[in-house]
């Protein structure tokens, strides 16, 4: 520090250092910081810290080089082929692997509960470590990769999006907002070709009628990919409330995915609700 902070506390240092390396990322970066008074403010020492890292990064990022993942992680030659280790050993060799390469700055995560230890191992052995990743090495900085943006699981993430943001955001009452997994045109029980915001609006109308509505039970009968068309079907049973009556809806319900384009990307295109009028 300069001597106009020498007389400035500790903090009063900090908070300097962190005024100054806004500045430096603004101007050097067109970066943009917001500060102001919050009912919890930042400590100082932990900003700085973020500040910091901010800087190293860009540093590094500048004059960063390719490498593969084998690279970045010290070239281990101590991993088994998989096919030489057993059933009985491949969850403790996975965790090892995994263990080890984030000790190194990297990570690999499934989404899938299909997806096996023995396939993470075999995939991060055979195919991840050639992949070319950014040699930028900042202390608690990660390197992220999902298994399924490599190999996607698509009747898991069907059943997901039909299950999360479709039939259970049907049966509450919160507006129905998110429309990322529809279809331009989607049909709803007798509806024949709603828009997104036609959708929405019956929803909505059906969520409006009632004081309170809540699902009790959201089962998975079965889901399918079939060529182009994933049907996800299940039941459900919920109750809601008008003024002091409670009504009950139950039965069958079905949500309809239609593969749209080359990039592997599934639409609701029919949704199918047995026991509800709307």
């Amino acid at each position: 520090m300069s001597n106009e902070y020498k007389n400035l506390t500790e903090e009063e240092k900090i908070k300097a250092e962190n005024d100054f390396l806004k500045m430096k990322i603004m101007i050097e970066h067109n970066g943009q910081c917001f500060s102001g008074t919050t009912d919890e403010e930042i400590p100082a020492e932990i900003e700085n810290q973020f500040l910091s890292n901010i800087v190293e990064f860009e540093k590094e990022y500048a004059s960063r080089k390719m490498v593969s993942v084998f690279e970045k992680i010290g070239s281990p030659d101590h991993f088994k082929p998989t096919s030489e280790i057993s059933d009985q050993d491949i969850e403790q060799t996975w965790d090892t692997l995994s263990d080890y390469m984030s000790e190194h700055g990297v990570e690999l995560s499934a989404c899938s509960p299909n997806v096996s230890a023995r396939e993470l191992y075999r995939f991060t052995i055979e195919e991840l470590f050639k992949h070319e990743t950014d040699d930028i090495n900042i202390p608690g900085m990660m390197t992220c990769f999902i298994y399924d943006e490599f190999y996607p699981d698509h009747e898991y993430d069907n059943t997901r999006a039909a299950v999360d943001d479709c039939i259970r955001a049907m049966f509450c009452k919160e507006p129905f907002e998110w429309m990322h997994h529809f279809a331009e045109q989607i049909r709803l029980n007798n509806h024949l070709s709603l828009s997104r915001d036609d959708f929405k609006n019956v929803i909505n109308r059906f969520k409006d009628v009632h004081d309170e509505i809540e699902l009790d039970i959201l089962d998975v009968e079965s889901v399918k990919i079939e060529d182009k068309l994933c049907p996800v079907k299940g039941n459900y049973a919920a109750h809601a409330t008008i003024d002091t009556t409670t009504i009950e809806y139950k039965g069958n319900w079905l949500v309809e995915f239609v593969l749209k384009d080359d990039w592997g990307s599934w639409y609701i295109t029919n949704v199918q609700i047995g026991g509800l009028i709307v």
